[in-house]
């Protein structure tokens, strides 16, 4: 066994999915400790592992434990991580730190794909990735998730990039590292909480096995990297885009004046029009993060 893969612990359920050949999903950890409130991360950590099961597949939620990567917890390590106050939300950069020092970390997005291809996992489903922020030509923000994508061969399920993002100019930077964006069932790419972004989707596949066919064609001819694809909300699940649009320039106002900078601007973000919207984007998040995981399970299950 390749030494990076000695660091790797695998639940029960996760290793005998693995020896069968059954389909899994990954999933990422910061929504539990970084993503919602306390009962609702835990619960909905609990509710998308179920939907990736009851959709034929294996859920694999990933994070860093005891110096160990885990792919697969238990129910009593899902609630430890939604209670526990000191979790570092853990990227590319953190990793080597986190283990070395046995600190608990929760998995982004990039280190989520990373851990998954080292276990074999080939798609992962998540609410939204991260991508360039507003005002990147001035601070260089750009979310490693992007550059991960360039050369991990997991796809990503998601509902579109975050919305408090820059996102045509995330378009375009995945346009440059040669990504392709594929948008489940409809022409326009979506923005997390709504349906429209007021940008066409590069790419738009209506049928999940034509979405895994897709996906096994790129690898097999040597085309490293991710998929995005997106999944969007259905009109009785989404936030208009333009509402939407007035909870975030007041939540970057607030953030800014609060001087939130660096990886804690997405909580801070999400955390504040979560407060604002009466809840109602914390159940559209929920939504979306169950709806991609039962998208995710039925592609993996078309044999990817």
């Amino acid at each position: 066994m390749d030494k990076k893969h000695e660091l790797l612990d695998f639940s029960e359920e996760v290793k005998l999915a693995l020896s069968e050949g059954k389909p899994l999903v990954a999933l990422e950890s910061t929504i539990i400790s970084h993503g919602m409130p306390w009962p609702r991360n835990v619960e909905t950590a609990l509710l998308v592992e179920d939907a990736v099961r009851n959709n034929a597949a294996v859920p694999a939620t990933i994070a860093i434990l005891n110096g160990r990567m885990k792919v697969g917890l238990s129910r009593e390590e899902i609630e430890w991580l939604g209670k526990e106050k000191k979790v570092w939300k853990v990227s590319l950069r953190d990793m080597p730190y986190v283990m070395a020092q046995k600190l608990p970390g929760a998995t982004t997005v990039a280190a989520t794909m990373r851990i998954a291809s080292m276990a074999g996992i080939r798609i992962f489903a998540t609410g939204g990735t991260g991508g360039v922020h507003r005002g990147a030509t001035q601070t260089m923000d750009i979310s490693a998730d992007l550059t991960e994508m360039a050369h991990t061969n997991v796809a990503i399920v998601c509902a579109g990039v975050k919305s408090i993002l820059d996102i045509g100019l995330t378009l375009e930077y995945l346009e440059t590292l040669g990504i392709p964006v594929v948008t489940y069932g409809q022409d326009q790419f979506p923005s997390f909480y709504s349906r429209e972004s007021g940008y066409l989707s590069p790419l738009r596949l209506d049928d999940e096995a034509d979405i895994a066919n897709m996906l096994k064609l790129k690898w097999s001819i040597g085309l490293n990297g991710s998929v995005l694809i997106a999944n969007p909300l259905p009109e009785s699940l989404a936030i208009g885009r333009e509402k939407m649009e007035g909870y975030i320039l007041e939540a970057l106002a607030e953030a800014d004046k609060s001087g939130v900078v660096g990886k804690e601007v997405t909580p801070f973000l999400l955390k504040y029009i979560a407060d604002h919207t009466g809840g109602e984007s914390l159940d559209a998040n929920i939504a979306l993060i169950k709806r991609n995981a039962e998208l995710a399970a039925r592609i993996a299950d078309c044999g990817l």
